[in-house]
């Protein structure tokens, strides 16, 4: 009878260290998943914030150009409309 739960026993020992390193194996490759998706999630970010930096740089080199484009119509506009003298009639 001893030598039955010693068997029993014996293969209750071997399953559960079979699950233990199974559950071990599984901990680390979650772990490594972890750690692979925020790394990913770090670039993403860097990335975005590169991208949102240049948008903003183009953003403002626009209104600078439209700016000056602005300034240089107005001044076309004033030349034309200065007033122009009147030259007295020849007598």
């Amino acid at each position: 009878m001893s030598n039955s739960n010693e068997k029993s026993d014996s293969a209750r020992r071997r399953a559960q260290n079979h699950f233990t390193a199974s559950e071990q194996r599984d901990t680390l490759v979650r772990r490594e998943i972890d750690k692979e998706r925020a790394a990913g999630n770090a670039k993403i970010a860097k990335l975005k914030a590169l991208r949102l930096a240049k948008e903003a740089a183009d953003e403002a080199e626009a209104a600078k150009l439209a700016a000056e484009k602005k300034l240089e119509k107005d001044a076309k506009a004033r030349a034309k409309a200065a007033p122009r003298r009147k030259q007295p009639p020849a007598a």
